[in-house]
């Protein structure tokens, strides 16, 4: 597994909803928030949130990609189908979203192993307490920021900006 500070999101694969293959390195250049979801949530409505940054954003090399998970409160509880067909129907969602997975634990997805060790929460744990934490990645794949639930989407919107404008790509340094 990638340590935090070695590597990238981009070194990371993941499956999407519809159960196609999708590996981080197609994102390789741009800035990504990456946030644990759940259709069955009081943050719920982030999705619309989330749905106006990549529309506001997309365009420059920005994505939102959506992890459902069903670890908090069962909020999750939909099969993939639904999943999917609930964030089409409900809020007509253009960015990726990912099959279901664990994001804490022992069956954690590595990215979210990853994430987590790169960005702890409050007093250094990893652990992600609850649905709709978000993880920004900057252009060259580092995680830069950890933001909790009761974070809404557009008051991320000044971060983006300034990491949009940011060079593209990987420098040879790994810095």
């Amino acid at each position: 597994m990638t340590k935090p500070g070695e590597g990238s999101v981009y070194d990371f694969d993941i499956t999407t909803i519809d159960g196609e293959p999708l590996p981080l390195a197609n994102f390789d250049g741009k800035v990504l928030l990456l946030v644990n979801t759940a259709s069955q949530c009081g943050f719920t409505p982030q999705y619309e949130g989330l749905q106006q940054l990549q529309q506001a954003f997309g365009a420059l090399g920005f994505s939102v990609i959506a992890f459902p998970c069903n670890q908090f409160g069962r909020q999750e509880p939909g099969d993939a189908q639904e999943v999917a067909e609930f964030c089409r129907t409900r809020y007509d969602v253009s960015f990726p979203v990912s099959a279901k997975i664990d994001v804490n634990g022992s069956d954690a997805h590595p990215l979210f192993k990853y994430l987590t060790a790169s960005a702890p929460g409050v007093l250094g744990t990893e652990v992600i307490k609850w649905n709709f934490t978000k993880f920004l990645v900057d252009r060259k794949g580092r995680v830069v920021g950890r933001f909790a639930p009761t974070t809404r989407p557009d008051e991320l919107s000044p971060k983006i900006e300034e990491l949009l404008q940011e060079p593209v790509g990987r420098d040879t340094l790994g810095t």
